[in-house]
């Protein structure tokens, strides 16, 4: 799996505490391995611009859409109450 970042996601990632970093980086690593492994909690959702997101914690989403068959483009990433909003 190819993964492109969007330029908010890599600023939002770095405002993320070390803690979530270090789990997100875990996260990424099953993704590409297969994005449809149950760990991720892969959502499909509705009225969004960017249609999909990842569990990382129990709080914290990565957002994303494919782009090509192989490749995703990661959109964003923080606690899911703040990810949602933005992108609503």
């Amino acid at each position: 799996m190819k993964i492109i970042y969007a330029q908010e996601f890599q600023k939002q990632l770095k405002k993320l505490p070390i803690d979530i970093q270090i789990i997100y980086h875990r996260q990424e690593d099953i993704f590409r391995a297969n994005w449809r492994d149950t760990r991720l909690h892969i959502k499909k959702l509705s009225d969004q611009p960017f249609p999909f997101s990842f569990r990382i914690t129990r709080n914290y989403r990565a957002l994303f859409v494919f782009v090509e068959t192989d490749t995703i483009l990661l959109a964003t990433i923080g606690n899911r109450k703040d990810v949602y909003r933005k992108r609503s």
